[in-house]
């Protein structure tokens, strides 16, 4: 279950990461509740999560998801550069993750 908590602290790490950008400054009050919510439940979820799960690995996966998340989002969604390099330092980053998730502790 740890992993589950983990893996959804992820995407609203990746959700109030996105939606940083559209608060402007926090002057926007609908979005920065939305944020202040998606931060709330992504340390909530995490705190769950290592209750049973190293603090390193742990913390290692939020980021990570949350990284790759960000940066797909931004390609994907906000027209940000998509070169051979950079995909495959995100690539590194992913590997880095599943390594921490199927490697013996």
């Amino acid at each position: 279950m740890s992993w589950i908590y983990l893996l959804v602290a992820g995407l609203f790490e990746v959700a109030w990461a996105v939606g940083l950008k559209s608060t402007h400054g926090f002057t926007r009050p609908l979005p920065s509740l939305f944020l202040g919510g998606a931060m709330l439940a992504s340390v909530g979820l995490l705190s769950l999560a290592v209750r049973d799960l190293p603090i390193g690995t742990a913390y290692a996966v939020w980021t990570g998801i949350g990284t790759l998340g960000a940066a797909a989002f931004g390609m994907v969604f906000l027209g940000e550069p998509a070169g051979a390099a950079r995909l495959g330092c995100i690539a590194l980053i992913a590997a880095g993750i599943a390594g921490l998730k199927l490697l013996p502790a």
